[in-house]
């Protein structure tokens, strides 16, 4: 491991899902739609309104002309040369034809003229003021508004349902699950670029597994192979005679098998086929034992006591290679800590690599620069793939000021047994 480096900004950058980018997406399209198509209504039925207007008041002054001319009376409140009426009207009809003009009061109503030439050269005029029509408007305004709400929330609506149905399919091939493919998750049904992007991904998919799983075997069935020549090399070194020459023939010897084992260990538990062999353990008084071997030097503090359902043998495994990472990696004093179900690991070193934190522990890479340091990167790896089979949670994380911590969390409920 090598030492933190300093805090580095990060910029916040808000996570949204698909269902809610789908329903944005949705309500402000049909929010869009709806205001285009409420303002193409309003408008025009305030045109049509207008032009309603015109053309009643129009009939209203042709008939009090016929009457005027035939009686000499002025019938619906006609006016002959009327002082208030508007210019533009006057100058329409100084031209010898009918002409109508609309004032409108701030939406409240209308005031609607007519007028037209007499043949002396007067002007009959009629002024009307509508005060019904824009109560009209208002209602259609509400009714337009209303439905809009309603076409915005049901489109809302229809977006969280199917989004959340995409979503949750493609949550559940993001998960990693071998089982599931992007196109049985998105459930195409067409054949369009979608579907032919899920088939690619899926192709590629297969095959990376296919990769994985050759692989796989491949490492097991090395390791495997190298077991017997390491366990000749072992026998064959204890014949040799005392001495210095002996003693690291020995150890390299002993370090061989040791790492020989550990990526059997892995290959083994990549292989997804590991169960727990399950037996009621007093988890405060197993870690005491175990760190007393293991660890005599680390300080252990039971907080709280809890009985737990667990395989001991593995929860020896990933307890020993803490110990052992904080022993290589970090420095004294290392704390061991039984709270409940929960174990903690602390060390007082350097930490976490910033690289290991991100991404997880990786086999044969410690965060070292250093070519020759010490360890392959396996006991993180082996400790979280180990926690994985009895259904338990590693966490790793760094202290404050100085450290690496590392939780596991086992689960209230047993995993799966070992089959009989």
């Amino acid at each position: 491991m090598v030492p933190r480096p300093g805090p580095r900004a990060r910029r916040w950058v808000p996570r949204t899902g698909l269902r809610w980018k789908f329903s944005a997406a949705v309500a402000a399209v049909g929010a869009l739609v709806a205001l285009v198509l409420s303002l193409v209504v309003h408008n025009a039925t305030h045109a049509s309104m207008l032009d309603n207007s015109r053309d009643m008041q129009d009939e209203r002054l042709v008939a009090a002309l016929r009457i005027y001319e035939s009686l000499g009376r002025l019938p619906f409140g006609a006016e002959i040369d009327d002082p208030a009426l508007p210019d533009p009207l006057r100058e329409a009809v100084a031209g010898g034809e009918r002409a109508t003009y609309v004032a409108e009061d701030s939406g409240r109503a209308l005031d609607v003229w007519a007028a037209a030439p007499l043949p002396d050269g007067r002007v009959l005029s009629l002024r009307t003021r509508f005060t019904d029509r824009y109560a009209v408007l208002a209602d259609l305004d509400r009714a337009l508004v209303l439905g809009s709400v309603a076409v915005v929330l049901g489109g809302t609506a229809l977006g969280v349902l199917l989004g959340g149905q995409l979503s949750r399919r493609l949550r559940r091939a993001a998960e990693g699950d071998t089982r599931v493919r992007v196109r049985d998750a998105i459930d195409g049904r067409l054949r369009d670029e979608t579907d032919e992007l899920a088939h690619a991904v899926d192709r590629m998919a297969d095959a990376l597994q296919r990769r994985l799983e050759a692989e796989r075997r491949v490492t097991a069935d090395i390791a495997h192979e190298l077991r017997t020549p390491v366990t000749g090399l072992l026998t064959a070194a204890e014949l040799l005679p005392p001495g210095r020459p002996t003693e690291l023939v020995r150890d390299r010897a002993q370090a061989l098998r040791t790492l020989v084992e550990d990526v059997l260990e892995v290959a083994r538990l990549d292989g997804a086929a590991e169960r727990a062999e399950l037996q009621e353990v007093a988890l405060g008084e197993f870690v005491a034992r175990r760190v007393r071997a293991l660890a005599p030097e680390a300080r252990l503090s039971i907080e709280r006591d809890a009985v737990v359902t667990t395989d001991p043998r593995r929860l020896e495994r990933i307890l020993g290679n803490l110990l052992a990472n904080a022993a290589r990696h970090g420095r004294a004093p290392v704390e061991v800590t039984v709270d409940g179900r929960r174990l903690r690991v602390r060390d007082h070193g350097p930490g976490f690599p910033a690289e290991l934190l991100a991404e997880g522990p990786s086999r044969f890479r410690t965060g070292s620069t250093d070519r020759s340091g010490r360890g392959h990167g396996l006991g993180l790896t082996i400790a979280v793939g180990q926690a994985r089979v009895l259904g338990a949670r590693l966490t790793l994380r760094n202290a404050e000021p100085t450290g690496a911590v590392a939780v596991l969390w086992l689960p209230p409920k047993p995993p799966d047994a070992a089959p009989v």
